[in-house]
Order: structure tokens, then sequence, then C-alpha cells
């Protein structure tokens, strides 16, 4: 129960950050793939750096999980032709919609139909994947 409380809150943090960053804003996501703005490939530049030094101290000092396991890191497999693919795919629904797997909610809340739509849409590529995933030859 403790792990469902914290789940949510920092959801709701994230997700607050996100709409106080203007991240889920259609324009903002349209900007960015006609490089017009700075700003989300700041917002995304940011996050990545962000990220990998919080998991590089987090290493260091030993921090465990909420689950009490130590915090690992494994290299995946590079397929250049898959990852190419799936990139493409994600990043033609992202120009499309003008949400990527986290803002979908967000939008969702701000009842903007598409929303609905891409979030159905994401839910079936998921399946797809999970089910085609031993059979893809890439």
């Amino acid at each position: 129960m403790k792990n469902i409380i914290l789940t949510i809150l920092l959801g709701a943090i994230f997700g607050s950050t996100l709409i106080f960053a203007d991240a889920f804003n259609w324009y903002r996501i349209q900007e960015m793939f006609h490089f017009k703005s700075f700003h989300m490939f700041g917002l995304i530049g940011s996050a990545i750096l962000v990220g990998g030094v919080s998991v590089y101290v987090m290493k260091k000092l030993g921090v465990k999980s909420v689950n009490h396991k130590v915090i690992e890191t494994k290299r995946k497999e590079i397929r250049p032709f898959g990852n190419s693919i799936g990139g493409l795919l994600f990043g033609a629904g992202w120009a499309l919609t003008g949400a990527c797997t986290a803002p979908i909610f967000i939008v969702v809340a701000y009842k903007w139909q598409i929303g609905l739509l891409t979030l159905v849409s994401a839910v079936i590529g998921a399946l797809l994947y999970g089910i085609l995933n031993k059979k893809l030859p890439i």
C-alpha cells in the first residue's frame, strides 16, 4: 500500500511538472518537430542529464529502491534496424498526436478527444508488441 501511495504521489508531481513546463501542448510538440523552438529540446535534454546524474549518484551511494533492492542498470542489445523502425513509429505517433507516453494522461484529463485515441492506440500498440515481440525478426 505504501508503494502505491508513493507511486501516485510521484506520478502527480511528474504530471504537474509536465503541465507547468507546457510539455503536453500540441503546439510545443509541433515547434520541436519543425525546429522552431528550443523549449522541448531543452526540456528533454535537461531530463536526460538529470536522470543520468541521478542514477550515477544513486549507484555510487548504494541507494536502494522502495523494495529495498540494489538499483541496477543493464545494457540492452543494440538492434539498429529495429530501434530505427520503432523510433520512427514512435516519433510519427508523437508528431501526429502531440503526446508521448507520459503526457497522454494529461491530454485525456484536459478532455481532448485526441488523448483518448492516443491512449487506446498506445495500449493496442503495447499489447501487439507484447504478443509479437518474440516473432519479430529485428
